[in-house]
């Protein structure tokens, strides 16, 4: 008989979701999905609230990314406002972000995903994480963790906490780097490099006995979508938009981010309340795209520092064109690390980062805007509306995890049909679909949202027996249905 595996929930990453698995009746894989089952809305509850408290706000979406939130949101209030930051701020802007994608990225290579790496795909699920790897590598657990730790200082030393800053505002930042905080930043430096070299080669060891999973899981083509800039830099604060395919070919560019709607569409699919954008001119399915650490070392021409520039020769080895395989995300998230700790390196003796010129003063000068920034998962929009007083009349956010949705589901079903045949479905070979969804390192908490409309509801009546007495489902368009 034909049945079904549910992988519920899944595991080590932000947020909630499943995975169905259909089987036929021999047993091989005929669908799977991919399902996103939690609801936040979190536009409604940016309405009618004055523009100066958004960057405190939307912080709160997400504990591993709150700065993703805060620079994206800054920026939409600064359009808004139509001022230019001061360089001092900017810079410090980009400081603090660098620091956001050191913490998340070694959060999910080291304490995500090394676990399947160094344990084994089917090694027992009670050891398959964190503390198995403590027990099996301390040293290396050690290093995973002071490398985060890293990260989450410079957040803490800029702006106040690690968690949740409210440093970012409209026009610019609260509070300058003094020369104390400076010193501290530097003398974590050399650590921070050696941690992720050792990343770097242990995941090249990795690809070596790995190579028919970094061939076959979420190996597809697809469009890239990234932040970029005139000199084709690799880019994490600001830029225009840019799409490659998967030969490595410029599809669009120099695209305005307040231009994003002419070029991104979201559809909706019924078994999840993850949307998933894809590129206008091409449709849907057909355009939808990848974002975060493996589009953006496509996107990019070169990265601009000697250390990530030679991993990056030795990354572009893997494609032909573009590098597709989304097992190769955890190569491309090793080299942003390195890429962060360098440019960090480069700025922080840059005394414009000690002005006290940190914020420029206007008043509502725009209705309607938009904010970009990159967040450690992919590009992070915010787009705001107000009234004349500044207060916020309607909110749109498309995160990194959404703009993923499409491809990480393809993953799934992929890595189900090649992996799972016959009749015996094992733990190990359910935890190698997770890995495909894993890869992205998503972020379901902030990607769930609503669409001008009704959130689709079913509501089951039920007896103290379990007998359904009544049913009444809603549709996105808010009609009613009673069955």
């Amino acid at each position: 008989m034909p049945r079904k595996v549910v992988i519920e929930p899944v595991t080590r990453i932000e947020g909630h979701a499943k995975i169905s698995i259909y089987l036929d009746d021999a047993g091989n894989v005929s669908d799977a999905k991919f399902h996103v089952v939690e609801f936040r809305g979190f536009e409604k509850f940016c309405e009618g609230r004055p523009l100066w408290e958004m960057p405190g706000i939307t912080p709160r979406i997400c504990g591993i990314c709150p700065v993703s939130h805060l620079l994206a949101s800054a920026k939409a209030c600064d359009a808004i406002l139509a001022v230019k930051v001061p360089p001092a701020a900017e810079k410090l802007r980009r400081v603090m972000n660098l620091g956001q994608i050191i913490q998340s990225h070694a959060l999910s290579f080291f304490h995500l995903s090394s676990p399947d790496f160094l344990l084994g795909w089917d090694s027992p699920v009670e050891k398959r994480n964190v503390f198995g790897l403590v027990t099996a590598n301390p040293d290396l657990a050690r290093a995973g963790i002071r490398l985060r730790q890293f990260g989450q200082e410079i957040i803490e030393l800029l702006g106040g906490r690690k968690i949740h800053p409210a440093w970012a505002v409209p026009g610019g930042v609260r509070e300058a780097l003094t020369e104390e905080r400076r010193q501290q930043i530097k003398t974590k430096l050399p650590e921070a490099l050696a941690t992720a070299q050792t990343g770097l080669k242990l995941f090249r060891g990795v690809l070596k006995t790995h190579q028919r999973e970094a061939q076959v899981f979420g190996n597809f083509p697809s469009l890239f979508m990234g932040l970029s800039n005139p000199d084709g830099v690799w880019e994490h604060y600001d830029g225009t938009l840019k799409f490659v395919d998967a030969g490595g070919n410029v599809i669009a560019d120099d695209i305005e981010v307040n231009r994003y709607r002419e070029v991104i569409g979201e559809a909706s699919e019924s078994h999840s309340y993850l949307k998933s954008p894809y590129y206008k001119p091409m449709g849907y399915p057909d355009g939808i795209y990848r974002v975060g650490p493996l589009a953006r070392l496509n996107v990019c021409k070169t990265i601009g520092t000697p250390l990530a520039d030679h991993e990056l020769e030795r990354f572009r080895e893997f494609g032909h064109g573009a590098v597709t395989s989304s097992f190769l995300y955890h190569y491309a998230r090793l080299i942003e690390i390195l890429a962060c700790v360098e440019r960090i390196e480069n700025m922080i003796n840059d005394p414009i980062l000690l002005s006290e010129h940190l914020r420029a003063d206007a008043g509502i000068n725009k209705l309607d805007a938009v904010g970009a920034s990159e967040a450690p998962r992919g590009t992070l929009f915010h787009h705001y509306q107000t009234d004349e007083r500044g207060v916020i009349t309607k909110a749109n956010l498309i995160v990194a995890t959404q703009n993923n949705a499409a491809r990480m589901a393809m993953g799934v079903e992929k890595a189900a049909k090649g992996l799972i045949s016959g009749k015996e479905v094992t733990e190990g070979t359910l935890n190698m679909v997770e890995m495909t969804f894993r890869a992205y390192d998503p972020c379901h908490a902030c990607a769930t949202h609503s669409l001008p409309g009704s959130m689709p509801l079913v509501l089951h009546l039920r007896d103290l027996r379990g007998n359904t007495l009544a049913k009444v489902r809603r549709d996105g368009n808010g009609k009613i249905y009673r069955e």
